[in-house]
């Protein structure tokens, strides 16, 4: 096998693709597409998420100190590529979309009702990496469809069809 430089940026590629759910001191929610977010602890659990600095979601992130992570299915594909490619700095993309959803329990975020998998989290820094401000979050609560657990409540990913692909 001959191998042969490629560009840095397709080097890992990002999965799954997840929602990031928001909420401005306003009260106005929002959420937007994620590509770059992995798990950093797991005692506490804690994740990271990066965001570009001029998305309207960094702003509510970074001023609220909160945030909610959401794993869409399959069949969520239409909503998942609206809030990939409008801002939130323009329309309320939840009210475009007729997004349903319900307040966090810990933190002050929207969770979206039609995405299997909600995590609460509350910022614990901030780190710019680049292009991307990565937020790292105490996962605070894990809220989950009953159907995609185990016998004893432990996340079973191999019953998810998760949305993999973003494109």
């Amino acid at each position: 096998m001959k191998k042969q430089l490629a560009a840095p940026i397709a080097c890992i590629s990002p999965f799954p693709n997840l929602l990031v759910s928001c909420r401005g001191k306003d009260g106005r929610n929002n959420a937007l597409v994620v590509g770059y977010a992995a798990n950093v602890s797991g005692n506490p659990p804690m994740v990271a998420v990066g965001i570009v600095p001029d998305h309207y979601s960094w702003e509510l992130v970074k001023e609220s100190g909160e945030f909610a992570v959401n794993i869409p299915t399959a069949g969520f594909e239409q909503e998942f590529y609206y809030l990939g490619s409008k801002s939130g700095r323009d329309e309320d993309k939840f009210e475009a979309l007729n997004l349903k959803w319900e307040d966090g329990t810990k933190v002050n975020a929207p969770l979206l009702s039609d995405c299997p998998i909600s995590m609460e989290c509350k910022v614990v820094d901030c780190i710019r990496t680049g292009d991307h401000d990565l937020f790292i979050g105490s996962v605070e609560a894990v809220h989950c469809d009953e159907a995609w657990l185990d016998e004893n409540g432990n996340l079973d990913f191999t019953k998810i069809k998760i949305l993999a692909d973003g494109r």
